[in-house]
């Protein structure tokens, strides 16, 4: 099933040509609980749209727009849209969830006694800004980076603890709870950083920059585990699947290596060959060079943007997509938390939201994510189970 367009959403402001970057869409973010959606639509301003709790409310919205109408169901209950005056163009977006303090203590921005919601916005001159969504109040301003901020990735398990890549070639790991502390910087990039992503179980970090390989650092000790080497280009995005056990790059080379971040072992590669027929006879094989990769929410699913003008759904255990859509322009992407819906960001300012396979998962494949959720690569394989049933655990069963 082809995925289908349901909305789009256009900057609000006329667009500017006095930057590079002004009116482009690098970023998009869903919250992890999926009641927030916010976009980087240029302008140094960062929309944050309360999201429709269903595909029929997002359907009406497509519809209302191709009636010439406004789109104006983003909005449920006391919620409304906001909008976030960065200041400066914005190139990163990041959710989490602020916890509450023990002992009845929370912090002051928060409801008392709930939790609340806080976005990081990673801005032109290497400021980071951390907003609380519900009041739209700036929390906090990270001062470290010399340079553009490029990506944001909170630690999953809801820790205040935020990764930063900069095109001042270091990553910089905060603690919010410290009133935004830099705790470390890591330095072994030799050019930008474009992004960085924090395993699920938190003891990995991955980060890609304009170089042919990745970087992966533990979590623990903030110190460098390996270098993945593989790719022939820049690498430019990353991704690890919902247990841990799979790490995703892509490359300008035009391919998505999948890796198993345990042992740096090379599991799989996907290749983007242009489909011509859906191309003008202009184009040519390097025009396919990727811009952004990432799993779906239950980990059987890949989706990819390219410059080849395609967005790609691909199954995990298939080496050719499973789904295209034509879109023009395409610099990321990102699935709804609850599946069903993927968001893309394009160089015009726009986002687009795309259906997506909805699937559920076999019995196997919880078993093994539940599994694989807190068992080492080297656990699986000392565990004594028959080889075939290490391998299907391990995901060398492709």
């Amino acid at each position: 099933e082809e995925p289908v367009l349901l909305a789009e959403l256009k900057p609000g402001r006329p667009q500017r040509y006095d930057w590079k970057s002004s009116c482009e869409t690098w970023s998009v973010a869903f919250s992890p609980d999926g009641a927030w959606f916010a976009w980087s639509q240029g302008h140094c301003v960062v929309k944050l749209i309360p999201w429709p709790l269903g595909e029929a409310e997002l359907c009406k919205t497509s519809e209302r727009k191709s009636r010439g109408g406004k789109a104006e169901t983003w909005s449920r209950g006391a919620a409304k849209e906001k909008t976030l005056e960065c200041g400066q163009i914005v190139w990163g977006l990041a959710f989490s969830a602020w916890p509450a303090a023990e002992d009845g203590d929370t912090d002051p921005a928060c409801a008392v006694g709930l939790p609340c919601l806080v976005l990081a916005t990673g801005l032109n001159d290497g400021q980071i800004k951390v907003w609380e969504v519900q009041t739209g109040h700036l929390l906090f301003s990270l001062l470290g980076h010399q340079d553009v901020v490029r990506d944001l990735s909170f630690a999953p398990n809801g820790s205040p603890i935020l990764v930063s890549a900069s095109r001042d070639k270091t990553l910089r790991v905060w603690d919010l709870s410290r009133d935004g502390r830099q705790v470390q910087v890591l330095s072994g990039h030799v050019q930008w950083v474009y992004c960085c992503s924090i395993s699920p179980d938190c003891s990995m970090l991955c980060s890609a920059a304009g170089e042919k390989s990745a970087l992966l650092w533990s979590m623990r000790s903030y110190t460098l585990i390996r270098r993945l080497e593989g790719h022939q280009s820049s690498v430019v995005s990353c991704d690890f699947s919902p247990d841990s056990a799979l790490l995703v790059t892509a490359s300008y080379d035009a391919c998505v290596i999948m890796w198993d971040p345990y042992t740096g072992e090379q599991l799989r590669t996907l290749r983007h060959v242009p489909l011509y027929s859906m191309l003008d006879s202009s184009s040519e094989i390097h025009t396919s060079s990727l811009r952004s990769v990432c799993f779906s929410p239950e980990g059987l699913y890949l989706a990819t943007v390219a410059d080849d003008r395609l967005l790609r759904i691909w199954a995990l255990e298939l080496r050719s997509p499973v789904a295209f859509a034509p879109m023009t322009n395409g610099l990321c992407c990102m699935y709804f938390p609850h599946g069903g819906f993927i968001a893309t960001g394009t160089r015009d300012g726009h986002v687009q939201f795309w259906t997506a396979p909805r699937v559920l998962s076999s019995l196997k494949h919880l078993c093994r994510k539940a599994l694989r959720t807190f068992l080492t690569t080297y656990q699986v394989l000392a565990l004594p189970i028959p080889r075939k049933l290490k391998e299907f655990l391990t995901y060398r069963t492709f």
